[in-house]
């Protein structure tokens, strides 16, 4: 039996600083029925967060990767493109300087990987090389599909999280490389300057292997963002943030159920918060305006972060890009795989310290020199034009729910997307260049960040709507009147946050190359255990 997330947070804490996890065995209330959250006892200690040293480690900045040499590419016979070369393998790191090392699996043997960078309009390669282990870090459940025993347990794939692709390099949850293999992709890069990231897609095991370490930062620039004056070079920072379970000897926990032959949890919560690889970090700032791209590569956790001494951000970008103006913003609430860049000015804050929070929890301390570079430059009020597609230019409006299949207990056994199994026959197949709504339809008590391969999309508003006329007569019954995106969601974003009993409909062109592609929850454990379904892309007509 699984738990809901409303268990899970109920048995681990769920946030930061509480004690180490003890019993795992709390009722709640689901449904009007009350359960056992039937997950495991740790085998091992858990370390408790609270207990540690804060702010001694300085943050890891993730190098640049450099390409490896320049090669041809069939589809630009009359250049050479720069070439990279990306492996995956173990390696051992400290989180903190007071825990021994943690195995974990990164790219360049790191987490994050190192960040690779492109140029709108400049194309790249990059060979995806797994040279893991034959054995999984992690517990495998085989009873999902795609993860049967009959596959080789470490598996891998890389999926550039936003990027605009040819669908034989987007990373196909099948595609997967066992250890000793390696396959080259192709990355036109022909889209505007946004903070992506990369990471891994093996159907069935996507969670353990990003619980794993394997995830980095793909930065793409253009010429339009650069003239803007926003903060560059050491005051551009990427901020990957992730939670995990930390055993007392250093060895990374992920939760599993009771049932050794069906470990699966519905969702995964750590009590540790680890930015850039790091347990409470510190980074040494100049006063002057910094540009933070935060990007959330957590399993399941939202992040509602904010700023110490009462500092405000100024959001510039979401997924897909910068904002139409920037936004002031108190607090920045991110659901797995958002992004989200700010600018924060440390000016006027010589020789203080300032901290960036979870909740109430601070996660990284920025300690600000009494001296250094200032810089006297206003942001622009005007960022980038973000024409706005026109609902009723949309060929189809495609309503598809979000649902839950619950045992005969009202434990979770597994997500859908319009009530179908991955393996079922692919249902959506817009043309390329065409215009569509998709109205997701949230039947479950869970907020699912939704995410779209290949395109980019705008948000149209979120909708009340009755849960009881669509179960009983699948009829879309609105309770109430439609809520427009706020300012920090009104750029071009590629992940939505999909509020339980609400409607949120998104609109989006079907730009980029025939082919398949994939739509999925982003929340990990969901999108491994059947929350994923294939789309078409059909040729223009």
């Amino acid at each position: 039996m699984s738990v809901s997330r409303r268990q899970f947070l109920l048995a681990t804490g769920g946030l930061l600083g509480l004690p180490a996890l003890g019993s795992w065995r709390p009722a709640w209330a689901h449904e009007g029925r009350m359960l056992a959250a039937q997950l495991a006892e740790p085998k091992k200690p858990l370390i408790n967060p609270a207990t540690l040293a804060r702010f001694v480690d300085p943050l890891p900045i993730p190098l640049i990767q450099a390409p490896y040499e320049q090669r041809v590419h069939p589809a630009y016979p009359q250049r050479k493109l720069p070439y990279y070369r990306m492996e995956m393998r173990a390696f051992q790191s400290r989180l903190h300087r007071d825990l021994p090392p943690t195995t974990q699996w990164g790219y360049q043997g790191s987490m994050p990987g190192p960040t690779l960078q492109a140029m709108r309009g400049e194309p790249m390669l990059v060979e995806w090389v797994n040279a893991l282990p034959q054995q999984h870090l992690l517990p495998v459940d085989h009873r999902i599909h795609g993860a049967e025993r009959t596959k080789p347990e470490v598996r891998a794939v890389t999926h550039v999280h936003g990027a605009r692709v040819p669908a034989d390099s987007d990373g196909w949850p099948e595609d997967w490389l066992a250890p000793g293999r390696s396959a080259l992709y192709h990355y036109p890069n022909a889209q505007d300057a946004a903070t992506l990231w990369y990471h891994d897609h093996a159907m069935g095991i996507t969670r353990l292997n990003i619980y794993a370490g394997l995830l980095g930062a793909f930065i793409v620039r253009d010429p339009e963002e650069q003239v803007l004056g926003l903060p560059s070079g050491d005051c551009d920072l990427p901020l990957i943030l992730c939670d995990r379970l930390i055993a007392q000897d250093g060895a990374l926990y992920y939760p599993v159920s009771d049932d050794p032959d069906a470990p699966w949890v519905s969702e995964c919560y750590g009590n540790a918060v680890l930015c850039n690889g790091k347990l409470f970090p510190y980074a040494e700032v100049e006063p002057r305006r910094y540009r933070l791209r935060l990007i959330n590569a957590a399993n399941a956790r939202h992040f509602n972060l904010s700023l110490t001494h009462r500092r405000s951000f100024t959001q510039i970008a979401s997924d897909q890009g910068l904002l139409p103006a920037p936004v002031e913003r108190e607090r920045i609430e991110l659901y797995p795989a958002e992004r989200a860049e700010v600018v924060v000015d440390f000016a006027g804050m010589d020789g203080q310290t300032i901290e960036l929070r979870e909740q109430s929890d601070a996660i990284l301390q920025f300690r600000v020199r009494d001296r250094g570079r200032r810089d006297a430059a206003a942001l622009p009020t005007v960022l980038r034009a973000v024409p706005r597609i026109d609902p009723a230019s949309a060929v189809r409006d495609r309503v598809l729910t979000l649902g839950e299949m619950d045992d005969a207990n009202g434990g979770a056994m597994m997500m859908t997307l319009g009530g179908q199994h991955w393996s079922a026959p692919i249902s959506e197949t817009p043309r390329q260049d065409s215009v569509e709504i998709w109205s997701l339809v949230n039947l479950t008590g869970d907020v699912h960040p939704i995410h779209l391969h290949l395109v980019r999309f705008q948000v149209i508003e979120r909708r009340p709507f009755d849960l009881f006329a669509w179960n009983a007569h699948r009829t879309l019954k609105y309770t109430g009147p439609g809520v427009p995106p706020p300012p920090h969601e009104a750029g071009w974003k590629d992940t939505v946050r999909a509020d339980p009993g609400m409607v949120t409909r998104i609109v989006m062109r079907f730009e980029g190359e025939p082919g398949r592609y994939v739509w999925h929850c982003h929340l990990l454990e969901h999108e491994d255990n059947e929350m994923m379904r294939p789309f078409m892309l059909l040729p223009r007509t």
